[in-house]
C-alpha cells in the first residue's frame, strides 16, 4: 500500500508540476493572456490524458467512488467554478481513498483531494479554499507553463511515464521499484513544487473565486493553518499537501491580507453569539460556525444582505492573573446548513476510505463514551456508518433512528437508516423508506443506486426488472458512470438478458481503466451465435470505438526511447547519483 500511495505521489508530482524550485526569486506572472503554454497540447488531449490518469486510478481502487461524496465534491467545485474568472471551464473533482493530507490538479481539470484532507478541514470555507486553489492552478495554465519551461519535456512521454508509474504500483515484480526509481530525481530536486510565483497568483486568484462564490476570503489561509497544526502535533510528519505547497508565515499574513481587502461575502448570514463558555480560566464568546442547525437563529433579511463580521474576544479572568485582550475578527458562517452537510460528508469520507473499517468504529466508540462534546449528530452519522459496514446494523438502526426524528429532511441520515434496515432484514421498512426517498428526490444517483442494489439483494427477477426501471433514465444521462454500469449488468443477468448483462459489464470495465479486459469481453460477446441483428450491430460497433484507443495505451503504458534526446522526460529519468 506504501508503495502505492509513493507511485501516486510521483504520478500526480509530474502531473501537476516540474516547475519546481529552480527558481526562487520568481515573481508573480501575469495571466495567460497570449501565453504561448496552451499550444503545447489541445483542451481535449489534455482531458484524454487527464481521463486515463483517472481511470488507471480506478483501477486499483484509489478513488472513492461513493455517489453522495462525489456529488457533494463535483457541486461544491463547481461552485467554485462557476464564480471563477473562466465559468465555462470544464472540471471533474474526485476524492482518494488516500489518508494523507493532499490535493493535486492535473491536465484536463482533473482535481482530485485526499479523503485525509478533507477529514483535516473544519469548515467547508477551508475545503472550498483547497478546491479554489487548485481551480486556479489549471484556469492559470500553471501546468502547462511548467511544461513549456522546461524545454526538454514532451507531454506525451510524461503522462505515458506516468501510466506505467501507476499501472506498476499494482504489480509486485521489478516493473514498480523501477518507476519510483524513475522519478527519484524528482522527489531529490523538490521539483513537486511550482514556482513561488505560481503559488501566490493560484493564492490571490483563488480567494477572489472564494469571495465571489460566497465563501470566507479568510478560509484559504485557514486552511493553510489547520495543516499546520496537524504538523506540529504529529511532530516531523509533515502533511503532503504543504510539500507540494510550501507555506510560511508571510505567505499566510499575505492571504489575510487580501481576504481583509475583499471583505466578506454578501451572502454571509448574522449569527447570534451562543452562550459564553467558561473553560480552563478564559471566557471564550464565540459564535461557533459548528453549531447545530436548531441553535442558529434566524436573522432578517437585511441582515444577510450586510456584510457580517464574528468577533472572538478572550479576556482577564481569575485571581490576579491579567490578560491581554486579544480579539480576532472573521467573517460569520454563511450558511450553517450547508457546515452543517459538510460536517456529514467528513465523517462519511473518513468511514468509507477508513483501511480498517473496525478501527475508526472503535475511534468513534471511545470519543463517544469518553468525551460529551464529541455527540455531535456528524460523529453519530460516522458511527452509525462504521456500525453497519462491520455488521452490527441494529446498532446503527438505533443511533440513526435518533438523528433521523432530529432532521427528519436529511438524506444522508434516512439513506444510512435505509440501508441499516436493510441489512438487519427489516426489508418492508427498508424498501418503503427507499421508495419515499425515490420519490423525493427523483433522479438522485445515491438514492437510485441504493435502491436498485437492495432489490438486487433478493436476487430474484421480478426485483431485478424493477431495478432496471430505477437505472435505465439514470444511466441515459450518465453512461460514464461506471457504478451504474455494474448495476445494470447485475439487473439484466438476474432478469435474463445476458448479452445486455455482458455489455454493461465490459462498460464498467472500460471505465475503471480495465480496457483490455473490455474489449476481450466484447470480443468473447460477438462470437456468440446467437445474437440479434441490432444486439451484434452494437457489440461489433463497440468493438471498433474501442480497438484504437486500447492500441493507444498499450503505446502509452510502454513507451519506446526517443530518438530525440530533447524529448526525454527531464522530471522522471534516473538520478545520475
Amino acid at each position: 500500500m506504501r508503495l502505492r500511495s509513493l507511485a501516486i505521489a510521483l504520478a500526480t508530482a509530474c502531473l501537476t508540476t516540474l516547475a519546481g524550485a529552480g527558481e526562487p526569486g520568481s515573481g508573480v506572472k501575469l495571466p495567460d493572456i497570449g501565453s504561448s503554454a496552451a499550444a503545447l497540447a489541445t483542451p481535449q488531449e489534455l482531458r484524454d490524458y487527464g481521463a486515463g490518469m483517472l481511470a488507471e486510478m480506478r483501477a486499483h481502487e484509489m478513488v472513492l467512488d461513493d455517489p453522495l461524496l462525489a456529488d457533494y465534491i463535483n457541486a461544491l467545485g463547481y461552485r467554485l467554478v462557476a464564480a471563477s474568472q473562466r465559468p465555462d471551464s470544464g472540471f471533474t473533482f474526485f476524492i482518494m481513498r488516500d489518508q494523507d493530507i493532499n490535493a493535486f490538479a492535473a491536465p484536463g481539470g482533473y482535481v482530485a483531494v485526499n479523503a485525509g484532507l478533507i477529514n483535516a478541514m473544519s469548515s467547508e470555507d477551508e475545503l472550498a479554499g483547497v478546491l479554489a486553489h487548485e481551480i486556479s492552478h489549471v484556469q492559470q495554465l500553471h501546468i502547462l507553463r511548467a511544461f513549456e519551461d522546461q524545454k526538454k519535456m514532451s507531454i506525451p512521454i510524461m503522462l505515458a511515464m506516468v501510466g506505467v508509474m501507476i499501472a506498476a504500483a499494482g504489480r509486485t515484480d521489478d516493473a514498480a521499484p523501477a518507476a519510483l526509481v524513475a522519478g527519484q530525481s524528482l522527489m531529490i530536486q523538490r521539483q513537486i513544487n511550482f514556482t513561488r510565483g505560481d503559488e501566490a497568483e493560484a493564492d490571490r486568484v483563488g480567494i477572489q473565486t472564494l469571495a465571489r462564490a460566497g465563501f470566507d476570503p479568510n478560509a484559504m489561509a485557514g486552511a493553510f493553518q489547520e495543516l499546520q497544526k496537524v504538523m506540529r502535533v504529529n511532530g516531523i510528519d509533515i502533511p503532503e499537501f504543504l510539500l507540494d505547497h510550501p507555506v510560511d508565515t508571510k505567505r499566510i499574513a499575505e492571504a489575510k491580507e487580501r481576504a481583509r481587502q475583499l471583505g466578506c461575502p454578501q451572502t454571509a448570514h448574522a449569527l447570534r453569539p451562543a452562550p459564553a463558555r467558561t473553560q480552563g480560566g478564559l471566557k471564550l464568546d464565540l459564535n461557533l460556525a459548528s453549531a447545530p442547525p436548531a441553535e442558529i437563529a434566524a436573522t432578517t433579511s437585511a441582515e444577510a444582505e450586510a456584510e457580517v463580521e464574528t468577533t472572538t474576544r478572550v479576556a482577564a479572568h481569575g485571581e490576579g492573573k491579567a490578560l491581554p485582550e486579544v480579539t480576532v475578527t472573521a467573517c460569520a458562517p454563511h450558511d450553517p446548513a450547508a457546515q452543517h452537510y459538510f460536517l456529514l460528508m467528513r465523517e462519511r469520507a473518513r468511514v468509507l476510505s477508513a483501511p480498517v473499517t473496525s478501527t475508526v468504529r472503535d475511534y468513534y466508540a471511545r470519543n463517544l463514551r469518553d468525551d460529551p462534546e464529541f455527540a455531535t449528530a456528524a460523529n453519530r452519522y460516522g458511527y452509525a456508518l462504521a456500525l453497519t459496514r462491520t455488521q452490527r446494523a441494529s446498532q446503527a438502526v438505533d443511533e440513526l433512528r435518533r438523528l433521523v426524528a432530529a432532521e427528519p429532511d436529511s438524506l444522508p441520515l434516512q439513506l444510512a437508516l435505509a440501508d441499516a434496515l436493510n441489512q438487519t432484514g427489516a426489508g418492508s421498512e427498508s424498501f418503503a423508506l427507499y421508495q419515499r426517498l425515490h420519490v423525493s428526490f427523483p433522479g438522485n444517483r445515491a438514492i437510485t443506486l441504493a435502491y436498485a442494489d437492495a432489490l438486487l439483494g433478493r436476487a430474484d427477477a421480478d426485483s431485478a426488472r424493477k431495478a432496471l426501471d430505477l437505472l435505465r433514465p439514470l444511466l441515459a444521462r450518465n453512461a460514464d458512470d461506471a457504478e451504474l454500469q455494474r448495476a445494470f449488468a447485475r439487473a439484466n443477468q438476474l432478469a435474463g438478458d445476458k448479452v445486455r448483462a455482458a455489455e454493461a459489464f465490459a462498460e464498467a470495465a472500460w471505465l475503471t481503466g480495465h480496457a483490455e479486459d473490455a474489449l476481450n469481453q466484447l470480443k468473447a460477446l460477438a462470437k456468440r451465435d446467437d445474437l440479434s441483428y441490432y444486439e451484434r450491430s452494437r457489440v461489433e460497433a463497440r468493438i471498433a470505438r474501442l480497438t484504437p484507443e486500447v492500441l493507444a495505451l498499450r503505446k502509452r503504458n510502454s513507451p519506446s526511447e526517443p530518438d530525440d534526446k530533447d524529448s526525454k522526460l527531464a522530471c522522471c529519468r534516473p538520478s545520475a547519483f
